[in-house]
């Protein structure tokens, strides 16, 4: 009987990349003036200042600029798009954790397939699968119409249902022994990759992620936990006595 291949699936904002694909292109719209400047002056800009100054929570400051974000796109040509897509990966693709570079790194050496599941858009996943080479990825696809043009409507990859599928899609498709394989986030959404891989780490995870490995007796002591500040990376595992205080 044929042996199954060994896998790693990666999440990618907050896991490899230090911050969003998504706020990054944003950003990049804004400064190519596709969008107007005073999208950044709504209700994003404070949040983003709450954020910065620990009043308020990362998720808020995204949720509001992933909202903006999609009603921009809509009515623009996918084909205008992919110069700025570029962009943002040829002046930010660098800017990722240490700790998760080496791991891609370890597991393409050994011979595992290597996967991006993420919750950024499809144009910019795929564009960072192929900046390191790996296997396949799958992102949050915005649907665009006959002509080209976004259509407002997407296919969320974010959530852990989401990511299951998407992890049993890619074993069927890629025979891959799951029990054997490894996989890396940092937010709930990427529990379900925890619980469907023999070896799942949390990287920098969120205080949400902490406290539902806490409370889930089987992940305490399955997943790895490696935080990573400056040019040090710590480890721990999961059953370990961890402090979250309310904000």
């Amino acid at each position: 009987m044929k042996k199954k291949n060994t896998a790693a699936f990666f999440d990618i904002d907050g896991t490899l990349y230090r911050d969003s694909l998504m706020i990054e292109h944003f950003k990049k719209l804004l400064k190519y003036e596709v969008l107007d400047e005073a999208l950044w002056h709504s209700n994003i800009k404070q949040k983003y200042e709450n954020w910065v100054k620990r009043r308020g929570n990362y998720d808020d400051y995204l949720y509001e600029l992933s909202k903006i974000y999609l009603e921009s796109l809509t009515g623009l040509g996918k084909s205008e798009m992919d110069f700025i897509a570029n962009q943002v990966i040829k002046l930010k693709g660098d800017n990722v954790y240490m700790y998760t570079r080496s791991r891609i790194a370890f597991h393409k050496n050994e011979g595992h397939l290597v996967f991006f599941v993420s919750g950024s858009p499809d144009y910019l996943v795929s564009k960072m699968a192929d900046l390191y080479g790996i296997t396949d990825s799958i992102g949050t696809r915005y649907y665009v119409d006959g002509d080209g043009r976004y259509t407002g409507e997407i296919g969320a990859m974010w959530d852990a249902e989401s990511k299951s599928k998407a992890i049993n899609c890619f074993a069927a498709q890629y025979e891959i022994d799951l029990g054997a394989s490894f996989s890396y986030g940092d937010t709930n959404g990427d529990i379900s990759m925890f619980r469907m891989t023999g070896n799942p780490v949390a990287i920098n995870p969120t205080r949400e992620l902490l406290m539902s490995l806490k409370n889930d007796p089987v992940l305490s002591e399955k997943v790895k936990i490696r935080v990573e500040r400056k040019d040090v990376i710590y480890k721990f595992n999961s059953s370990v006595e961890i402090s979250c205080p309310e904000i």
